[in-house]
């Protein structure tokens, strides 16, 4: 029988990708929350696919899970043990260590799980970070801005997904802004039991934002690609836009993959993949945080397009401690973007312009995920986007005017909430 691959952390797009490709009948191995399993109906999910063995449940966000997994469960010998979601990278990693598996290495994803130790050791590591510090109320959100003027992020230090970040420009919005980020609802992607808050002050680093994409074996990288990304305006920072690759001078592209590097050299990460983002303010990268798994928002398929390159099928090989058979590209030969789309709160009252969206030029993906009679309760977090479009074209700056161009064909009636309310009291 086949090894199995163990995937912490349930991804329902994983059953679709292209996993299926070098990942024989049977030999996937998912292992996820019992709240998160009931909550997305992952079972049911599950059951469709012929690639899944099993879905075990387990308490895996828990000190101590991983060793005690593997004592109850050392007969499954599985080939690699892969995190899907940032939540199951300690656990991942742990498991590896236990089975004798590649993989980051348990003090490595620690680090990198908390952004205000990611930031004690990369700083130490002479990586650029902006100020920061941990904070326990407003009062000490006002404190940090007296002694750091002008605009800070207040954002959680161990949670994914911009969940809970906001940007202050005035110490008399700290109150507000406080409450407003501790509210870190994710709702069916995480478990009932509440988790730890941890909440961090940082300086405000005005910049262009990057990501880095980095496939390491035994700390060595053997690809990498820069991603472009915009933001929705307003004091949520959810990208609006990622662009592969970005388009910027070869230079800063070999700056950004060399700070990479520094970091998951400084933070002990061995084997696997790392989404690293940036801000580069003055020719200066910015550390922002760093997680040890595969990128989310599409980035990924954006790479495998615009490259071309089977960055899933390396990435498992890597992990399974097998060659890679493919050479890996050091540049793209095309380009590929992702475009988000939100909307103002209200109750939806029409959905239209989709098809047409999904059939404009170098469109591969469209996607809406509101229909009327939903209602819409704001911008918070990544999670709160309602819809996004991938397309594919000759350059980056191509890719982004096609994405840009197809996105407005999509029109979303909405009802603001104020005349919900005056409707409501006639």
């Amino acid at each position: 029988m086949t090894r199995p691959v163990i995937l912490v952390g349930f991804v329902a797009a994983a059953l679709g990708s292209s996993i299926k490709d070098f990942q024989p009948d049977g030999s996937v191995i998912f292992v996820e929350e019992p709240d998160v399993v009931r909550k997305r109906n992952a079972r049911e999910t599950v059951a469709g696919s012929a690639l899944v063995r099993e879905l075990i449940e387990w308490e895996f966000h828990l000190p101590g899970k991983a060793d005690e997994f593997y004592h109850v469960h050392r007969d499954l010998d599985p080939a690699a043990v892969v995190p899907l979601t940032e939540y199951a990278t300690p656990f991942a990693a742990r498991l590896a260590e236990r089975y004798g598996l590649p993989g980051a290495g348990f003090g490595a994803a620690q680090i990198l799980r908390d952004k205000g130790v990611l930031r004690l050791v990369s700083r130490a590591a002479g990586i650029a970070n902006p100020a920061s510090a941990r904070v326990e109320s407003p009062e000490q959100v006002r404190e940090f801005m007296a002694r750091h003027p002008g605009k800070i992020v207040l954002k959680p230090a161990n949670r994914q997904a911009s969940v809970g970040t906001q940007v202050l420009s005035d110490p008399a919005e700290a109150e507000q802004a406080w409450a407003n980020c501790v509210v870190q609802d994710e709702g069916i992607f995480v478990p009932d039991r509440a988790m730890d808050l941890k909440m961090l002050a940082e300086s405000f680093v005005d910049g262009d934002e990057y990501s880095v994409e980095m496939l390491l074996r035994d700390g060595e990288p053997l690809f990498a690609n820069v991603t472009g990304k915009q933001l929705f305006p307003g004091p949520r920072p959810v990208e609006l836009a990622h662009i592969v690759p970005a388009d910027i001078p070869d230079e800063l592209t070999a700056t950004l993959n060399e700070e990479t590097r520094r970091l998951t050299g400084a933070a002990g990460f061995r084997t696997g993949i790392v989404h690293c983002e940036w801000i580069v303010s003055d020719g200066v990268p910015y550390l922002v945080e760093c997680a040890g798994r595969f990128a989310g928002d599409g980035i990924i398929e954006l790479i495998q397009r615009a490259y071309p390159v089977e960055l899933n099928r390396a990435y498992f090989s890597v992990m399974k401690d097998e060659p890679v058979v493919d050479v890996l590209p050091r540049k793209a030969e095309r380009g590929a973007a992702v475009r988000f789309v939100s909307i103002e709160p209200g109750l939806i009252e029409d959905v239209r312009g989709v098809e047409k969206a999904s059939q404009a030029e170098g469109v591969f993906l469209c996607d809406v995920s509101v229909s009327a009679g939903d209602r819409f309760d704001g911008l918070r977090s990544s999670w709160d986007r309602v819809g996004d479009l991938m397309v594919t074209a000759d350059s980056p700056a191509e890719a982004l005017r096609l994405a840009e161009d197809a996105v407005v064909l999509i029109e979303i009636d909405v009802r603001p909430d104020g005349e919900e309310r005056e409707k409501a009291a006639r």
